[in-house]
């Protein structure tokens, strides 16, 4: 097969006519082009009266054509040989190890996909999660922010079955490069576990709240058809470690006392397992501090948005809601800061996503539709190691990002009114610094649940973070028409972009520099951003725990394949 990319075509084409411009751009005679396939669509709005389709294909081709093609394109970067993308396993248990079983912890994406590819392999493995199965755990999520029920510090928006990626846009798209067999892998994985065949071809492929509670029981059944043991409400509470210097692990302890024994623990906690991070870090495990960004989430109709970004072809069957996507750096007090827009959920829902009592914390979501009538953002600007300075304990400096967080999210429940309901503020109230009271003409309904308390986000959030959004609201007002509009909402606030530390590991290896054993994974592990590469970086760290239970690999595995150690 031969790849054929940059393929562009209006809206309105039919399938002839894709066929006729391969045919037309290839110079093909008839009967060459045996067949085409979709690899990816994706949409050119550089313009906004002639948006385009852009089309990766590969290509069927009589055996003459494919030769001469090869010759005549020779260095053309949109021709070229499709590249093998299967995903090729690396070891597998040949049923006579007497090892200790490998556990996983946490049943979010890098999780799952840990244990999908260790029970793949033969290993059998144990996954524990502190939370509930998913259909529990979203009638508990739903009836916090509806009203209905508490707030569960053990089952909410972060912990439970699916991790913090449940109730999300469910976005599967990466800012990071990775090998395209870890991807399709992925991508057929949630195929096969339930997800919508479309996520193989489209350039910013989501799946939708509800649609990933479908996806997340299918991996749980392929799990434990092929030999895992998925457990639910199992809260490691300790590792334990053998005696000397080595500080091999040797097993975990669970809330309720039981150990449990094993010499590989995969790691995938999420990076809000707060409690979790206090334990390794009083275990000595080798953590540092890393970047993340907190901000706040803006909301403005969906209709506007599109308008904006699709001009006359708003509403076009073929593009759906549109997206943004927003960089500003900063030029004046806050010179040296950046803004940017996070996770954009088209026609979503801003969230309440706290994982801890007496904390307001946002997020967007988005189901599989996105038919709501708002479009939301974060947006956020990155927090420098100096800014958690003060917020640290001397020996606990990977800890400060947690402090600092807690202390802005303690600080949003406050304003909010103290029943989580979070502050917010009209766009235009905020430029002026004026307290919101009545809403301007024409503005937007706010979506958050439990529910908004207007009126002013300044204490809510760190000043220089506040003021780098005023310097680049008007900016981005300009790149997007109707940006500024004075009624969009502003809802504080956002500060689980990531996790605010990463546990250390050996680069290739991909176990904890100090405790053998661990394998830190996932956003948890501060390795990973997003859905997509945090399933991506669990098939890394399974593959490295087989590689460290078993004999030599497989003859003829691949280049993207985990070094052995």
């Amino acid at each position: 097969m031969l790849r054929l990319s940059e393929l562009k075509l209006p809206l309105d084409h039919s399938d002839a006519d894709l066929e006729a411009a391969i045919t037309q751009r290839l110079r093909l005679a008839p009967g060459e082009l045996r067949s085409h396939q979709l690899v990816k669509r994706s949409v050119d709005a550089r313009r906004r009266g002639a948006i385009a389709l852009v089309y990766c294909l590969d290509l069927d081709l009589e055996a003459g054509a494919r030769r001469r093609l090869l010759r005549r394109f020779a260095g053309d970067p949109h021709l070229r040989q499709a590249p093998d993308s299967r995903y090729r396993p690396v070891a597998r248990a040949d049923g006579s190890s007497q090892a200790l079983r490998p556990v996983v912890v946490g049943a979010g994406p890098c999780g799952y996909f840990a244990a999908l590819l260790l029970a793949q392999m033969g290993w059998r493995p144990l996954l524990l999660e502190r939370g509930k199965v998913v259909k529990e755990r979203t009638a508990d999520t739903f009836g916090f922010w509806q009203g209905r029920r508490p707030f569960d510090p053990g089952s909410n928006a972060q912990f439970g079955e699916g991790g913090a990626g449940t109730f999300s846009d469910g976005k599967l798209y990466s800012q990071v490069s990775e090998d395209p067999a870890y991807i399709r892998k992925v991508l057929e994985e949630l195929v096969a576990a339930g997800a919508d065949p479309e996520i193989l071809t489209l350039h910013h492929p989501h799946i939708g709240t509800f649609k990933l509670a479908t996806v997340v029981r299918g991996l749980r059944a392929r799990i434990e058809t092929l030999g895992g043991e998925v457990r639910f409400g199992q809260h490691v509470v300790e590792l334990l470690l053998g005696d000397g210097c080595d500080r091999q692990l040797t097993g975990v302890r669970l809330a309720d006392g039981t150990a449990i024994a094993t010499r590989h623990l995969v790691l995938a906690p999420g990076h809000s397992a707060r409690d979790t991070f206090l334990m390794l870090h009083d275990l000595g495990v080798a953590m540092e501090p890393k970047p993340f960004a907190i901000g706040v989430r803006i909301e403005h109709p969906q209709a506007l948005v599109d308008q904006a970004r699709w001009g006359e072809a708003a509403g076009h069957p073929r593009l759906g809601p549109a997206e943004y996507k927003l960089v500003h750096h900063c030029n004046g007090e806050t010179a040296g800061r950046s803004v940017y827009s996070f996770c954009m959920c088209p026609g979503g829902l801003v969230v309440g996503a706290t994982s801890e009592e007496g904390c307001v914390v946002t997020n967007g979501m988005s189901q599989h539709s996105r038919r709501e009538r708002n479009a939301n953002s974060g947006l956020v600007v990155p927090v420098s190691q100096e800014d958690l300075a003060p917020y640290g304990q001397p020996g606990g400096e990977a800890l400060a990002g947690i402090a600092f967080q807690r202390h802005w999210e303690q600080q949003a429940f406050h304003s909010g009114g103290g029943d989580y309901r979070a502050p917010a503020q009209w766009l235009g109230d905020f430029l002026a610094r004026r307290t919101s009271q009545e809403a301007p003409p024409g503005s937007v309904e706010g979506s958050y649940r439990p529910g908004l308390r207007f009126g002013s986000l300044d204490g809510c959030l760190p000043d220089y973070v506040l003021e780098a959004i005023r310097e680049a609201l008007p900016v981005f007002a300009r790149r997007l028409p109707g940006y500024g509009m004075e009624g969009a909402v502003l809802t504080g606030v956002e500060t689980r972009t990531s996790s605010p530390l990463r546990l250390k590991r050996h680069p290739t290896r991909l176990e904890s520099l100090n405790t053998p054993g661990l394998f830190p994974a996932g956003e948890g592990g501060g390795h990973a951003g997003g859905i997509l590469s945090a399933a991506v970086d669990g098939i890394k760290v399974a593959e490295a725990v087989a590689l460290s239970l078993c004999a030599p690999p497989l003859p003829g595995t691949p280049p993207h394949s985990t070094e052995r150690p």
